[in-house]
């Protein structure tokens, strides 16, 4: 398996999700979230992020559909560990499925998944999904315990919970120690970190210049910033400062 060390290339997954927010508050097909991942393909994105929820909030099912057949980088499926998704997941096998905690009232993503806690009911879904041959990541809080809890299910993958970094402010030094340590103790373990969650332009410095980190996924604030001055530009702006940060 390939870390990241001192030195390499950060990777970028950029998360569609929100362009289909917006087509999906007036309904009809515009804006299309896959003409976005392709001008982010464009723009210097690794690889797409989309997050099939339950409730059909933003991406449908056929937006994966699209983005299978049309995409020329991985898609990075993140999805609830349901019947419903793994299914979906085993029909279209993506690259990877990072698993979720998914809650119906939430705006958003709260916080990471509680991979100690739910071991058992994880444990068949992450099994069938790797069997597939689709690489299984966790999206988990920056906690020994949830890592060695990804060790025990065998996800070759964790994606770092940044939220408490992102919008912390005295307690912000702490946090981005503690996302620090969890990415170091995973590749000691032989777990490749990634990381996510309310990463912008002026926080992403810290985080990106952490040298174990494989890869970030960045969503909103990209779909936000390119409101202003369009998405490919958010997005070389974004590459630019993880770049400069390595």
């Amino acid at each position: 398996m390939s870390l990241a060390v001192h030195g390499t290339t950060l990777r970028l997954g950029v998360n569609i999700d929100h362009v289909a927010t917006v087509r999906n508050a007036r309904g009809g097909d515009h804006p299309d979230p896959v003409k976005a991942a392709l001008l982010a393909v464009q723009a210097g994105a690794d690889g797409i992020t989309a997050h099939l929820r339950e409730d059909r909030r933003h991406i449908r099912d056929e937006d994966i559909t699209r983005l299978m057949n049309e995409l020329t980088v991985p898609l990075n499926l993140e999805m609830a560990a349901t019947h419903e998704m793994c299914t979906i997941a085993l029909k279209h096998r993506p690259r990877a499925v990072c698993i979720v905690p998914e809650k119906r009232a939430e705006r958003t993503t709260e916080g990471g998944l509680d991979a100690a806690g739910q071991f058992t009911t994880l444990q068949p879904f992450v099994q069938q999904l790797a069997e597939a041959g689709i690489r299984v990541s966790l999206f988990i809080e920056p906690d020994p315990r949830q890592i060695e809890a990804a060790m025990r299910l065998g996800a070759p993958v964790i994606e770092l919970h940044t939220g408490r970094y992102a919008h912390g402010d005295a307690t912000q030094p702490a946090e981005l120690a503690r996302i620090a340590d969890a990415a170091a103790l995973a590749v000691k373990n032989g777990i490749e970190p990634h990381a996510g969650h309310g990463l912008t332009f002026d926080n992403v410095t810290a985080i990106a210049a952490i040298p174990q980190l494989a890869e970030l996924n960045i969503g909103h604030f990209l779909i936000g910033e390119a409101i202003f001055g369009g998405l490919e530009h958010s997005i070389r702006q974004m590459r630019a400062l993880m770049d400069a940060a390595r």
